[in-house]
């Protein structure tokens, strides 16, 4: 036995008692809010997981309190939106480039940082913690390699971090993109598209929204049920609640009741409402994954005598739409087809087709933020041929005198007013552009702040100025 042993065992050929080993430090346990951000974070960034979707189902997991599920929360979406700002403050505690780090012990850096410049967390706890975090991920050595760093950056204040990290840009834009955690083509793409608007000068506002958490956005499915205080200010069916978690109510609903932004609820809105509904219209939501606007129709619908159709390429998305639309007593075909394979076999079909194209989703970075480090300007080209194709596919299964939603949760240029102008040219006379501003205006509970871009006819929602992600809409209408 060691001289530590408990029977107190006596070292052979003495006879003095064999001095105690110190006992081993204990593990540092991490608390249950930060164990939980750590692995969303962990599977945001090794595996492209969706921090929306994942980090409800890690709280539940975990059985957090109301509490710990808002700092779980506020971990996760802080560190995630203001990644680019940390990573710049990393690679000067560390001395080295981010990306040479192991991603595992980098992810657990990020969430020191943020606690340490960004929350009242106390520097002790958010060291202590994310160092036991990097030993779990890589030892010994990554720890003591976590501490030094941690211990540096909380030397000096968040506000001396900022000057530090700008002075390093290389121009303006650099800057920019630095301070406010924003790819530099994001900033580019987001000035020209307010530009167009004439409103340059609102882009420090924009950026800084995209930063902001949002306030939890509901939809009460109309004929289904009521919207509750505080009323949205423009959706005629949405609320806000002010805080805690929205599952409960939802629950409590049947689903009929459900988390969704404002923006989303004005563009459908504006399809269904922008004239009276005849009983027996066809209606076709062509992209409809993850279902929230398709179950926002279906309530329209029903209340309108039409019939609705949904189609959705992703079989798992498909299935959140069938999930979606569970509440409404409405007998709704969800398809699994390419949207413009499923359009081009039914010419002339429709009566209102809605196209939620897919996108860069550049409009929704407060609430994806994860978004913004996962996109790259070279993607944005075949997601506008996509468009393009998808749009010009709907038209033609609109019967005549049918209306089309063009919608795109992206300001970007290229994925909206040009696209909308490129299908246009190919469609000729046979189609006419309606005004989405006004139509927009027409839904809405109070005047919306909608400067002409373009045409004047096309409509552009903003985070900074309407409290919703930055949803675009055109209206097309078949003449013949």
């Amino acid at each position: 036995m060691s001289g530590g042993d408990a029977g107190g065992a006596r070292a052979s050929g003495g006879g003095r008692r064999a001095p105690r080993r110190r006992p081993a430090a204990p593990r540092t346990r991490v608390q249950p809010a930060r164990r939980v951000a750590f692995t969303v974070l962990r599977a945001v960034d090794a595996d492209d997981a969706y921090a929306n979707l994942l980090l409800p189902r890690e709280i539940e997991r975990a059985g957090l309190s109301a509490a710990d599920a808002g700092l779980a929360t506020e971990l996760t979406y802080g560190t995630l939106r203001r990644q680019g700002t940390y990573d710049a403050v990393l690679a000067i505690a560390a001395d080295r480039d981010p990306d040479a780090i192991d991603p595992a012990v980098r992810d657990a850096l990020r969430l020191g940082i943020h606690q340490i410049l960004a929350t009242r967390v106390a520097s002790h706890a958010a060291v202590n913690e994310s160092v036991e975090l990097a030993r779990e991920a890589g030892g010994a050595g990554a720890a003591g390699f976590a501490n030094a760093v941690l211990r540096r950056v909380s030397r000096d204040t968040p506000g001396a971090w900022l000057e530090r990290i700008a002075a390093r840009a290389r121009s303006d834009d650099e800057r920019l993109g630095i301070e406010t955690s924003h790819p530099v083509w994001i900033i580019r793409a987001l000035r020209r598209a307010l530009a167009a608007e004439g409103r340059e000068a609102e882009l420090d506002a924009l950026l800084a929204a995209d930063n902001a958490s949002p306030r939890v956005s509901m939809v009460a499915l109309p004929g289904l049920a009521e919207p509750r205080e505080p009323r949205s200010a423009f959706s005629p069916v949405g609320f806000a609640l002010d805080g805690g978690d929205p599952d409960p109510v939802v629950r409590a609903s049947g689903g009929r009741v459900r988390v969704q932004d404002e923006g989303s609820q004005l563009v459908a809105l504006v399809l269904t409402r922008l004239r009276p509904v005849t009983p027996g219209e066809r209606w076709l939501d062509l992209c409809a994954g993850p279902g929230g606007k398709t179950a926002l129709l279906a309530a329209e619908a029903l209340a309108g005598g039409a019939l609705l159709e949904a189609n959705e390429v992703v079989p798992a998305r498909a299935g959140l739409v069938r999930r979606a639309i569970a509440a409404v007593p409405l007998d709704v075909t969800v398809h699994e087809r390419d949207g413009r394979e499923l359009a081009a076999e039914r010419p002339g079909a429709y009566d209102r087709i809605l196209v939620d194209a897919p996108c860069t989703g550049l409009g929704a970075l407060r609430r994806r933020p994860e978004a913004r480090w996962r996109k790259q300007p070279a993607d944005v080209a075949a997601l506008t041929a996509l468009q393009e194709e998808l749009l010009i596919a709907a038209f033609g299964a609109l019967a005549p005198g049918g209306i089309l939603a063009y919608v795109t949760c992206s300001p970007h240029l290229a994925e909206t007013a040009a696209v909308v102008d490129a299908a246009m040219a190919r469609l000729g006379a046979a189609a006419e552009r309606l005004d989405a501003r006004a139509a927009l205006q027409s839904v809405a509970r109070t005047p919306l702040d909608l400067p002409p871009a373009g045409d004047g006819r096309t409509a552009q929602l903003w985070p900074h100025r309407h409290g919703t992600d930055a949803m675009f809409l055109a209206l097309v209408r078949r003449i013949a």
